[in-house]
């Protein structure tokens, strides 16, 4: 049987959990989600909520802080909550992305420095680390050792060393003004398995995809995804699909039906199902694609109708305002209103002008058919 791009977005829709929402502890749902983009403090919450039924936020709450659940740098070079055990063979994965990312790039090589140099620091920020310290302060200890390169040191260990953020409080658990913590009990760990488990979890929280959507989401080269195809053997098994290129997927995974419906949800800003595939993804139409992503890679926060983008939302006058890109049902209306009411009321109680800063979008214009305020 070959898939239609229907049912290869349902697939996602559902390995996701937004075809119907889930009673899962937070803890397990990020899990079977693969990890959740944490580049905005609210986006964990927000994607939880639209996945988990009766969702608490109290409840991330108090996983972040007990490092059930950990914020880190991870894949595409961008910040992920991810499940504790998840951590270190993510990072394993990654790592060797991580390093090139900062010690060839021209900020760090300008200071003379070595990859060595940067590396010898290691076990000494791990100490360091051992409480919460602010960028401030490890910046302040760095500069004893590496003097004025210390601020371009710092943005390279940042990125690729073990470190999580640390919970600061707000709303949302983490601030603006980070503090980073080393990983507990931290041990290196085999970068080839890494690499197999990560593309085992992408499968099963996207899939089916393929090696192009994986490279897309971890920024992973294609000889390494390659050989991790390779060494997991019968586990993975390809799939036909409506594209020329090959479709992996676990080789229990199941696939919805073609006539599925999808239920309307309102998306976080950068969503992972937006940048799990390559471009332009799945719940996305090309047409809509420069009015999501705007061209310094801002993902704005999208209506899903039908298991399709087909508008965005944010904050506004105590509520949200809903601006669809095409003329939609009475039906479809009413579905993302009651999302919208809903979404209201808890952000209500935690921030009720979430996103705030990239409201400057919404001045420049979107091609909407209509627009609609929706308070809780």
């Amino acid at each position: 049987m070959t898939l239609t791009v229907r049912q290869l977005a349902l697939a996602t829709l559902d390995r996701q959990l937004l075809l119907e929402r889930r009673r899962l502890d937070v803890t397990e749902a990020v899990r079977r989600v693969g990890a959740l983009q944490a580049q905005t403090p609210a986006s964990p919450y927000l994607a939880l909520w639209n996945r988990v039924r009766d969702f608490v936020p109290e409840d991330l709450d108090a996983a972040f802080a007990d490092r059930r659940i950990v914020k880190a740098t991870l894949m595409r070079i961008t910040l992920h909550a991810v499940h504790a055990e998840d951590y270190a063979p993510y990072h394993a994965a990654m790592l060797s992305t991580l390093r090139a990312s900062r010690l060839y790039d021209r900020r760090f090589t300008s200071t003379g420095l070595t990859p060595t140099d940067a590396d010898a620091l290691l076990p000494e920020l791990a100490g360091f680390l051992a409480r919460p310290r602010t960028g401030a302060e490890v910046e302040e200890e760095v500069t004893e050792r590496f003097g004025e390169h210390a601020h371009r040191v710092w943005w390279a260990l940042r990125t690729y060393a073990p470190i999580h953020h640390a919970p600061t409080g707000g709303p949302w658990s983490f601030t603006q003004r980070n503090a980073y913590l080393a990983a507990a009990e931290y041990a290196p760990q085999d970068a080839a398995a890494g690499v197999r488990r990560l593309l085992l979890a992408h499968l099963g929280a996207f899939g089916p995809a393929s090696a192009r959507d994986f490279a897309r989401f971890t920024l992973l080269g294609r000889p390494v995804i390659a050989q991790a195809l390779r060494e997991l053997g019968d586990q993975v098994v390809r799939v036909a699909g409506p594209g020329r290129a090959p479709l992996f997927d676990l080789a229990d995974a199941a696939v919805p039906a073609e006539d599925t419906p999808a239920p309307p949800r309102l998306l976080p800003m950068w969503d992972g199902t937006m940048l799990a595939h390559a471009v332009p993804g799945r719940l996305l139409p090309q047409e809509y694609r420069p009015s999501v992503v705007r061209r310094n890679g801002d993902m704005l926060p999208c209506l899903l109708v039908d298991g399709q983008v087909a508008g965005v939302w944010r904050a506004a006058d105590g509520g949200l305002e809903l601006t669809a890109f095409r003329t939609l049902t009475r039906a479809e209306w009413r579905g993302l209103t009651e999302e919208a009411e809903k979404l209201a009321v808890l952000l209500a109680d935690r921030d009720p002008a979430v996103y705030r800063r990239y409201g400057h979008w919404w001045d420049k214009g979107f091609p909407g058919v209509e627009s609609r305020i929706v308070k809780g």
